[in-house]
């Protein structure tokens, strides 16, 4: 005998149904504790139109770095890692400093040892007068291809469980969310909606020189050395300005170059969350904070108690670190 559900029998259903719905886990990959919580109340506060913190849909906006936060980037961030690949493919021609030579021959060290200048040289010999579509299209074959040399993982599946979980909850729960990434606006547009679900014009990273070639023909965007914009510290400020044009009321980082995003973001006026994500977790990824090369965080280590932080120790907050491993 078939049973059909009449208009009339839907409240008594709601009610049966909803304490289920609202028990489910929305961040299963995180260990239950204060920071977990925050986050949960946070969200559901803003998210409520019968709770005094409340915030209208089109002001929750959450912003996310992207190398440390969302995924791994030791031992140098990944789009690093590709450009060494490229750059040792470089003609001899090209290599006409030290620091071309130390990048075509895949020395990392001393290519990070020279800061900007180092990575600018790497750059020039991966980065350059090759077209935005090849140029993604090399990024993505890249990426399905090379492995991280510590975990033997493909980089995209170095990314974070509990994060991916969260941007998940987030959007669920009506926000918008953006990554503000110092590293290149084009390599993380490549893989960042099919990774993350976060579609390309949500994406606001560094930049370098365009061209516009065959405007007449079959126009096409070069990339090409020029004005360089690194998306880093109170430079993540003038992007979101620019970009989003409003103060997000969630911004997540890891480093000491998110610590501006995180300070304007919790500043404004409302409710408002600062995340950092503290790599403690010496087991299952890499253990750094004060002394790193890369991802070096010390004034937000010193700062996240006062402003009311919520400081993510990733050891004892999530129950995994990349989806399908411990």
């Amino acid at each position: 005998m078939k049973t059909f559900i009449t208009p009339r029998m839907l409240p008594a259903l709601l009610v049966a149904v909803l304490p289920s719905l609202a028990q489910a886990d929305p961040l299963p990959s995180w260990n239950a504790g204060h920071n977990k919580s925050a986050i949960v109340d946070f969200v559901e506060a803003v998210s409520d139109p019968t709770s005094d913190d409340f915030v209208p849909q089109q002001q929750r906006i959450a912003v996310f770095d992207n190398d440390g936060t969302l995924w791994g980037e030791q031992p140098a961030y990944f789009q690093l890692m590709y450009a060494l690949d490229r750059a040792s493919e470089a003609e001899p021609e090209q290599l006409t400093s030290e620091l071309h030579q130390a990048a075509a021959e895949g020395d990392i060290e001393t290519v990070l040892e020279a800061g900007e200048e180092g990575i600018q040289a790497l750059l020039s010999l991966s980065h350059q007068d090759v077209s935005l579509d090849e140029f993604e299209e090399d990024v993505s074959d890249w990426l399905s291809n090379a492995t991280h040399p510590d975990t033997g993982r493909f980089y995209a599946d170095m990314i974070y469980q509990p994060m991916l979980e969260l941007l998940s909850y987030l959007r669920d729960s009506g926000f918008s969310t953006y990554i503000v990434s110092g590293g290149g606006l084009h390599f993380i547009r490549t893989f960042a909606e099919d990774v993350y679900g976060v579609p390309p014009q949500n994406v606001i990273g560094s930049t370098g020189g365009l061209e516009v070639k065959d405007l007449d023909s079959d126009p096409s965007l070069y990339k090409q050395e020029g004005d360089t914009w690194i998306n880093d510290g109170p430079l993540k400020i003038v992007s979101i300005e620019r970009h989003i044009g409003q103060r997000p009321i969630m911004a997540v980082g890891n480093s000491d170059g998110d610590v501006p995003m995180l300070i304007w973001t919790t500043q404004g006026d409302g409710p408002r969350m600062g995340v950092l994500v503290h790599h403690t977790d010496a087991e299952r990824e890499v253990a750094y904070d004060r002394d790193s090369h890369i991802g070096r965080l010390a004034d937000g280590l010193d700062q996240a108690e006062d402003r009311g932080w919520q400081l993510i120790d990733m050891a004892s907050d999530w129950q995994r670190v990349y989806p399908q491993a411990p």
